[in-house]
């Protein structure tokens, strides 16, 4: 008995967007593993935050790295080398947070469950509807540029208010990033699982550092 198989054009690109997906999940889970690691050890450590200038310096010399290592075995060293450093920074910030506010554990639990429940709801809006976000793409953009710098306007002035302004903004954009980036992948429009991953990281870690801004100062007495 012969059976007809049709195959459509899409197929082959839904394979591929899948096989994207699977990759790109499974490096961000090791990558958050990893950042978690190094956060931890930073803490343990009391290590002092290396400042803004350092921080910035850092993620940008590292993230230059990995896009131009992106198509190599070395890209995989070099994200996790990004993620690492960027674990490191968070540390102390959490140190300060639990040393000097006397909810500041439970302040920092919510952020990193707010954190998560936003990103699988959103990331599983994403996957489940598979509408195409790609119209949100120059928006965001445009929004992080000025939130960015208003975010360094902010800590160079010593702007209180405008900081936590910046922190909502953050967590808007840093939502319609996680769904333009999944839908990004669901779609074709990345094919880098490497790429893919720095995005949604960075994104996770935006948007904890933001909810944490916001829970430290409603609990801050």
């Amino acid at each position: 008995m012969r059976t007809n198989q049709v195959f459509t054009h899409s197929e082959p690109q839904l394979l591929a967007s899948n096989k994207v997906l699977r990759n790109t999940y499974a490096l961000l889970s090791m990558t958050l593993l990893f950042s978690a690691a190094t956060a931890g050890l930073s803490m343990y450590m009391n290590l002092p935050h290396p400042g803004m200038i350092m921080t910035l310096v850092g993620f940008y010399g590292l993230l230059f790295l990995t896009e131009k290592l992106i198509n190599s075995a070395w890209g995989l060293l070099s994200v996790f080398a990004l993620t690492g450093f960027m674990g490191l920074t968070i540390g102390p910030i959490i140190n300060m947070y639990v040393n000097n506010l006397g909810n500041g554990s439970q302040i920092v639990m919510t952020a990193m469950a707010g954190t998560g429940v936003i990103f699988l709801g959103l990331s599983g809006y994403a996957l489940t509807t598979r509408k195409d976000f790609s119209f949100l793409g120059g928006f965001l953009m445009v929004g992080i540029l000025v939130a960015f710098l208003a975010g360094l306007g902010a800590y160079f002035f010593q702007m209180p208010a405008l900081s936590l302004g910046v922190s909502a903004m953050f967590i808007l954009l840093m939502s319609g990033m996680i769904l333009w980036q999944t839908s990004n992948i669901i779609h074709g429009g990345e094919t880098n699982y490497i790429r893919a991953t720095v995005g949604l990281f960075v994104s996770i870690y935006n948007l904890f550092m933001s909810l944490l801004s916001i829970l430290g100062f409603m609990g801050n007495d």
